[in-house]
């Protein structure tokens, strides 16, 4: 009897473990997905992501685009009632008028048309489609939607370098899938070619340069070639091409292609039918052919950054016959997979969507660049190979040192050491001999500022990740430093002084961290000295850091004082840009009137800001600047407030919603400081290996830890008697052992273990000074 009891116990617990929802489960891909500067407050607009099929760092991302042209990086914004189509290729939360939203798919019926219309006027022509708000759906690796225009049922799923639509077609004489070769986000394509390869396949490229708009309408150099293998379930029967006359000098950038003369020439264009080859300036495929009710048509891609034979490998190698469930069942695993690798447990339901869905968001980029075989576009334009790391691109540096690429440290390490790789490699393809601190496909494109990829690179080899050159990252520390840095000078003059001063200063003490590692003693002493440089931009009569002019004068104290947006500062104002020295915090505080008046001029940071934490001049989430500050508490002993500002800070600026970010996604940054200081951690100056101690939002987080980077198999956080009263830190231990610091280093992390925590509705001012 006792035995039937146990095995029924067991079938029981079976079915419950198989009924858990799994990681993948908890994702929203919506969350963050709307460019709104109305309801962000702001010209910055909102989360900026995409809701469309992703897998974890993978090359392609197939995704519905809404918009083209404006700053809608994404291509995507919830609140717009019409599709222009199906993108593979996508930006993940930026501003910067965006890129990408190369090869756009799209399915109709009846006559064709080429351009794609207004988004207000859709009723007066082209190919976009009103759709069915209600009708669509994202979960990690799958999308669908219904279109109503023309009565389609469209399907995404991707793997990761190729992707695979499924269109359900009502019964029509004239259904149609069709290809806009020359579609970009942020601008157009310049060249394209196509070619019909046999009755099932066509392959091509399209040439993305800075003429066409694109990543900073131009100013951001980007210059990369999408290739493409594509195969239909369909046979070709009746083709076409379509080409506009776009004349030579003929403007295209983004304004350009926005305007209705541009336009024009698109809806005008030449069709070409039963053309099989083609290149130009401003082509479009489609094929023809008759469906019945409910027939299922399909279409598969592979791209590739190097050429067509590498995106008909990747579509090989990744989608071999036409099982569209089968992609989807394992673009899912792969998410379940990635996302595994931080369980946590407790919290409600909503708390869980919105850890899991900034998990995922963490994990778009930096997107793998390499072909299935390893090969690669090179900074030289020539196409490498390498099996010794994954080429890859996508480095918004100024936003992702600070959180994201700390956070796969622990959890994604090789994928630091593969950026790392990437850009040791770029600047020597370049010959450029210095970091660029946001590429973008090979691009230097000089968005934002500082030296980010010094800090990343340091963070890395202080944390133990060092399968890269590292005498050569070393050198090329240096003259990142020197070309962009504080120099003799002492300071950075200018309209950003302070923001260029202070980020400096930091990206100087790490390039000095990293010569102390390999023994450079002389670079060391160099760079230690001008870390300290902030102090020349601290104006002792105004009690605040100051910008200055070339003289070495004041430039004009405003009369909003250390309030002022952009005043000194790079989307932000004194007050939020001057707690912005990590790497020594000790001598900030001193230079601020010490620990008491910081410690009153922090709180008042803090609560002056708005219930909902959008946009603002005190604390002000929505932007990266200030996403270290909360975690200054811990090293002003009082521990206590930062509990409780990260506790209010994932309740109030995190949401399951489509206006769930108070910002910008930022490539991974803002999500990533959700998991971090939702499980209980995070870096106050990466390139030290020192994470603090918060709240966490879940009674436990467990971190799977990646064997070839660690001694330990998991580090757990449990946080006892956990509730959102009982936010408060009473008494820890690791391993067993009473634990007293505010703080934990990334050794002990990775040595594996359990730090539990016991929590409490007061502060306990006793634990953690």
């Amino acid at each position: 009897m006792k035995k039937h009891v146990f095995l029924t116990a067991n079938i029981l617990a079976m079915f419950m473990a198989s009924a858990q929802q799994q990681p993948a489960d908890y994702v929203n891909p919506f969350i963050g997905a709307s460019t709104s500067t109305g309801k962000a407050g702001t010209y910055h607009g909102l989360g900026k992501t995409f809701p469309g099929a992703a897998t974890p760092f993978g090359m392609v991302q197939l995704s519905p685009n809404t918009i083209t042209g404006g700053d809608n990086g994404s291509g995507y914004s919830y609140e717009h009632t019409t599709i222009e189509g199906f993108a593979f290729t996508q930006m993940s939360g930026v501003g910067w008028y965006g890129d990408l939203g190369n090869f756009l798919v799209m399915p109709a019926t009846g006559p064709l048309e080429t351009a794609a219309g207004k988004e207000d006027t859709p009723h007066k022509g082209g190919y976009r489609s009103v759709y069915d708000k209600a009708s669509e759906k994202a979960s990690a690796g799958y999308y669908s939607v219904q279109l109503t225009k023309h009565n389609i049922k469209a399907e995404l799923t991707a793997a990761p370098h190729s992707g695979i639509l499924r269109f359900t077609f009502p019964a029509h004489q004239q259904s149609r899938i069709q290809i806009d070769l020359a579609r970009r986000v942020g601008g157009t394509s310049t060249l394209q070619y196509v070619k019909v390869v046999d009755d099932h396949t066509i392959e091509g490229w399209m040439q993305c340069t800075p003429d066409g708009g694109g990543w900073g309408n131009g100013d951001g150099k980007a210059n990369y070639t999408i290739h493409f293998y594509a195969q239909f379930s369909k046979p070709l029967k009746k083709v076409g091409i379509w080409s506009a006359n776009i004349p030579d000098g003929l403007p295209r950038k983004r304004e350009n292609i926005e305007s209705d003369d541009y336009q024009q020439r698109i809806a005008n264009a030449d069709v070409f039918t039963g053309l099989k080859e083609k290149k130009g300036k401003h082509l479009g495929f489609y094929t023809e052919f008759a469906t019945s009710e409910g027939e299922q048509v399909l279409m598969k891609a592979g791209i590739s950054l190097v050429s067509i034979a590498g995106a008909k490998k990747n579509l090989q190698a990744e989608i071999k016959d036409w099982n569209f469930d089968q992609v989807r069942k394992a673009a899912n695993e792969l998410w379940n997979d990635a996302l595994g690798k931080l369980i946590v447990e407790g919290g409600d339901e909503e708390k869980k969507t919105v850890f899991y869905t900034a998990l995922y968001h963490t994990m778009i980029d930096p997107r793998a660049m390499a072909d299935v075989d390893g090969q690669y576009p090179g900074g030289d334009h020539r196409a490498h190979t390498t099996k010794q790391f994954t080429k890859r691109t996508v480095f918004s540096g100024w936003d992702v040192f600070r959180s994201q690429m700390p956070l796969q440290t622990i959890i994604n390490p090789v994928v630091v050491n593969d950026m790392v790789n990437s850009l040791v490699e770029l600047a020597d393809q370049t010959n450029n001999k210095y970091f660029e601190r946001w590429e973008f496909f090979n691009a230097y494109s000089g968005c934002m500022l500082g030296n980010p990829a010094i800090s990343m690179i340091t963070d890395a080899y202080a944390k133990g990740i060092r399968n890269f050159n590292v005498p050569k990252a070393l050198t090329y520390a240096i003259n990142s430093s020197e070309k962009f840095g504080n120099g003799e000078k002492g300071y950075t003059p200018g309209g950003l002084s302070v923001s260029h001063t202070l980020e400096y200063a930091y990206t100087e003490w790490a390039t000095a961290k990293l010569a102390g590692f390999l023994g450079n003693r002389e670079a060391e002493k160099k760079y230690r000295l001008r870390s300290q440089s902030y102090r020349n931009i601290f104006d002792s009569s105004k009690q605040w850091f100051r910008p200055r002019k070339e003289d070495g004068s004041w430039e004009p104290w405003p009369e909003e004082g250390r309030l002022k947006e952009w005043y000194g500062c790079m989307e932000a104002n004194l007050y939020q840009q001057g707690w912005f020295v990590p790497h020594d915090v000790p001598g900030m505080i001193a230079l601020m009137g010490g620990k008491d008046k910081v410690l009153a001029d922090l709180d008042n940071f803090f609560e002056n800001v708005p219930e909902n934490m959008m946009w603002n001049n005190c604390y002000n989430h929505a932007n990266e600047p200030v996403h270290h500050v909360p975690f200054l508490y811990n090293r002003l002993g009082a521990p206590w407030l930062t509990q409780k500002w990260t506790r209010a800070i994932c309740s109030r600026a995190y949401k399951n919603s489509v206006e769930g970010l108070v910002g910008n996604e930022d490539v991974g940054q803002m999500s990533a400081w959700y998991v971090l200081a939702a499980s209980g951690l995070h870096p106050v100056c990466p390139g030290d290996t020192r994470y603090e101690i918060t709240s966490p939002v879940f009674n436990t987080i467990r971190f799977k830890l990646d064997p070839r980077y660690a001694s330990g198999k998991t580090f757990t956080i449990i946080a006892k008697n956990n509730s959102p009263e009982n936010l408060y830190i009473q008494r820890a231990s690791l391993n067993g052992n009473p634990y007293t610091k505010s703080y934990i280093d990334h050794k002990d992390l990775t040595a594996g273990g359990t730090l539990q925590l016991e929590m409490g509705p007061a502060p306990n001012p006793a634990w953690g000074k």
